[in-house]
C-alpha cells in the first residue's frame, strides 16, 4: 500500500516535490508585496518602462461595468441635452438669419404672388407669416425643451435597465492595458 500511495515525482525523481498549499500563499504574497514596493518607490516609473521595453509585456487588467449610477447619468445626460438644445437654437436663429438676409423669403413672395396673381400685384401673401422668425424660434424652443426632458428621462431608464441586466447577466466586460511607450 505505500507504494501505491506514493507520488510519481518521488519515486521517478523527474518532477520536483509538490509544495503546500501554505508555502505557495506565503510565495505569491511576498512576491505581491515585493512588487508592491517596487511600484512604490519614486524612481519606479521610470525604471519600470525601461525594464518593459526589455521584453516585459504590458500589465492587463480585466475588469466588469457591473453597475452605472442613475443619479450620475440623469445629471450627465440632462446637462448634455441642455447644451444640444443650445446648440439648435442658435443654429436654427443663424440659419434664419442668412436666409433672411439672403433675400429669400422677399424672393417665395414674389415667386408665390406671380403663380397665384399673375401679374397684378396686389398679393396679400407673406411667406414669413407662416414660417416667420419667431413662429421658427418658438417651434424650436419648445423642440428643445422636450428633447431635454425626453433625452434625460430615457438616459435614467437606459440606466436602470442595464443595472437590472448587469444584475442577472453580469455586466460588460472590459480589458484595460498600459500604454507601450
Amino acid at each position: 500500500m505505500a507504494d501505491r500511495t506514493a507520488t510519481p515525482s518521488r519515486t521517478t525523481g523527474k518532477q520536483p516535490p509538490r509544495r503546500s498549499l501554505t508555502e505557495r500563499l506565503q510565495d505569491t504574497m511576498s512576491n505581491a508585496a515585493q512588487e508592491h514596493r517596487a511600484n512604490a518607490e519614486t524612481g519606479a516609473g521610470r525604471g519600470r518602462r525601461a525594464s518593459r521595453a526589455s521584453g516585459r509585456q504590458p500589465r492587463r487588467a480585466r475588469l466588469r461595468l457591473t453597475r452605472i449610477d442613475p443619479w450620475s447619468v440623469m445629471k450627465t445626460s440632462f446637462l448634455l441635452s441642455v447644451a444640444f438644445g443650445v446648440v439648435t437654437f442658435v443654429a436654427i436663429f443663424m440659419v434664419w438669419s442668412v436666409l433672411g438676409a439672403a433675400g429669400v423669403w422677399d424672393s417665395i413672395n414674389s415667386a408665390v404672388a406671380s403663380i397665384v396673381e399673375g401679374d397684378s400685384g396686389n398679393s396679400t401673401f407673406d411667406v414669413t407669416d407662416y414660417v416667420g422668425m419667431s413662429r421658427v424660434l418658438g417651434f424650436t424652443l419648445l423642440v428643445s425643451v422636450l428633447d431635454v426632458v425626453l433625452l434625460t428621462a430615457i438616459a435614467t431608464l437606459t440606466a436602470f435597465l442595464y443595472n437590472l441586466a448587469a444584475a442577472l447577466l453580469g455586466g460588460i466586460e472590459v480589458t484595460l492595458a498600459e500604454d507601450e511607450k
